[in-house]
């Protein structure tokens, strides 16, 4: 099933990383006894966890050796997934919760992965220092929050020319328009939306992106 959904999101996978992929599943399972770290059932992760965090390479193009910074990552997701497909990026997985990224620096060791590693900070924190403030390519979040503060949170991170993504169910049109001021304020175009069925369900997402291209302007400070 994650074989022929990826190769239909147009991500061929190798047995190695199908191993990968087995692999990560079987630890969120072992670690979601003690940590409640997700709600989806093991039989689900295929669809609910790896297609939906790959579909995002249907909006946007991984095939470069490029900067990634996943925001709120919670387990993983979609950081780990984009980086078992694509080895080759940079990826940085931030989150407020230690407990989570405990779950996440273990998982990374024991996949083997390098060229990842995690951030334990707020995103409106962590954009404000210079190692990350516009220093990537791609910022993406998966299920985070409303689409006018998500915004707020990953276009801070993301290089004039560089785009923020937002993962997000089929019923996003008013967050959208409710986020348009937020998004073009903070130096971005107006939003593009890209609908993605996962594969082999009748499931769809909405796929959000924001292209960079203007600096955002860091707040004045006040008092």
């Amino acid at each position: 099933m994650l074989l022929d959904g990826a190769a239909e999101l147009g991500i061929p996978l190798t047995k190695e990383q199908l191993d990968q992929f087995a692999h990560y599943g079987d630890l969120l399972t072992e670690w979601n006894q003690r940590l409640n770290l997700t709600r989806v059932p093991p039989k689900e992760y295929i669809i609910l966890h790896f297609l939906d965090s790959l579909a995002a390479a249907a909006a946007v193009s991984f095939s470069d050796s490029i900067r990634v910074i996943d925001v709120g990552t919670g387990a993983g997701l979609p950081g780990i997934p984009l980086k078992i497909a694509f080895p080759y990026l940079d990826v940085t997985l931030l989150d407020s919760t230690r407990k989570r990224l405990a779950f996440v620096d273990s998982a990374i060791e024991s996949l083997g992965l390098s060229g990842i590693r995690t951030l334990h900070a707020r995103a409106d924190q962590a954009s404000r220092l210079p190692a990350h403030r516009e220093r990537y390519d791609v910022s993406v979040a998966r299920a985070v929050a409303k689409l006018p503060v998500l915004a707020a949170w990953l276009i801070p991170f993301v290089r004039v020319g560089g785009v923020a993504v937002a993962l997000k169910s089929t019923r996003v049109d008013q967050e959208v328009a409710d986020s348009a001021e937020v998004i073009q304020r903070l130096g971005c175009d107006k939003p593009a939306q890209h609908r993605v069925s996962l594969p082999g369900t009748e499931i769809e997402r909405s796929i959000i992106v924001m292209k960079k291209r203007r600096h955002t302007l860091a707040k004045r400070s006040t008092g």
